[in-house]
């Protein structure tokens, strides 16, 4: 099968997204019906999220059968019983011998600011997300957890920039793949790795008699950050804000070099979110290892960081306007 340069092409991921375009939200589920060796890693000061605490490498649990992305806050959590109500059906799950369990980690974005405020995902819609789970080619941008996704929120709504989900792939050679899938939410501006130059982010605005950012397309988060009025203005994206993510490979990896490798990938998040990490980001980002080959942990969390800065460039630039924002992709 030819590569789609998506997280499928990593063999035993598949991805299925679910969304309401009128309320502007949804979520996405990237699926692994043999399970995969999980692991997280959390950076963001404000994180919403389900199931993190078992995929640290001391806990029991090794293999999750499917990872959550979603819009609507905390309420958005909800998903995930969906979620799990299909893999149960497939009679898939962690054997308790009285039960299979199905292990589904989550996390999820603020987009309560862009559509509407009391439509979230919920049960049905992450059931219907996983039901559409394939392998091959993956929607980007205004769907599943990217609907209702923004970005340069320094300003509030006001300044901010329509982004959405986006994903990407690189191949290592001897038969592995890399592969990442982020839906893109974050406070700050995404800029070129190569000249930090702004692709899209925070808008000059006018918020009553004050101007802030100067002329240029673009005011420049982190610029405005050092300014006093910046900083008396950042209270408006409190809590508002995310990058939430996968990033997968096929390769036979424990829960310790699982989980480096998700500390990798924040790598590629900061190279091109700026500023990441911050106390009003719940920065987040899964890693799965769906089996198959040998490999460093190293070098596939190299790439892997690589393939999500890939795929946080693509949220961005196939992100439709919506919601009253622009987008790139108009």
């Amino acid at each position: 099968m030819p590569l789609c340069n998506c997280i499928t092409d990593v063999p035993g991921v598949e991805v299925g997204h679910a969304q309401d375009m009128q309320a502007l939200t949804g979520c996405t589920v990237i699926l692994c019906r043999k399970g995969a060796v999980g692991g997280v890693d959390v950076r963001g000061g404000a994180p919403g999220t389900r199931e993190t605490d078992l995929l640290h490498p001391l806990n029991l649990v090794e293999r999750v059968h499917a990872v959550l992305l979603a819009g609507g806050s905390a309420f958005g959590l909800d998903a995930a019983s969906g979620v799990m109500r299909y893999i149960e059906e497939q009679k898939i799950g962690f054997d308790t011998r009285v039960a299979r369990v199905p292990i589904v980690p989550a996390a999820i974005l603020f987009d309560l600011t862009v559509g509407r405020a009391d439509v979230r995902p919920d049960l049905e819609m992450g059931y219907a997300a996983t039901a559409a789970a394939a392998s091959g080619p993956v929607a980007e941008g205004n769907v599943g957890a990217g609907t209702g996704a923004s970005i340069g929120k320094i300003f509030g709504p006001a300044g901010a920039m329509k982004a959405g989900l986006g994903t990407a792939s690189i191949t290592l050679g001897g038969g592995v793949v890399v592969g990442a899938i982020v839906a893109v939410n974050a406070f700050g501006d995404v800029v070129a790795p190569a000249t930090g130059e702004i692709v899209a982010g925070a808008r000059p605005t006018r918020l009553g008699a004050l101007k802030l950012g100067g002329e240029g397309p673009y005011a420049g988060t982190l610029k405005m950050m050092s300014t006093t009025a910046g900083r008396a203005i950042m209270r408006l994206a409190e809590g508002h804000n995310t990058v939430i993510g996968v990033v997968a490979a096929n390769v036979r990896f424990t829960k310790a070099e699982v989980t480096k490798m998700a500390q990798m990938a924040h790598d590629g998040l900061a190279r091109v979110v700026c500023p990441a990490h911050t106390m009003l980001d719940g920065d987040t980002l899964f890693a799965l290892a769906t089996g198959g080959h040998k490999a460093d942990v190293s070098t596939v969390g190299a790439y892997a960081a690589e393939a999500l800065a890939q795929a946080i460039l693509r949220a961005v630039r196939t992100a439709s306007p919506a919601g009253g924002l622009p987008g790139l992709n108009s």
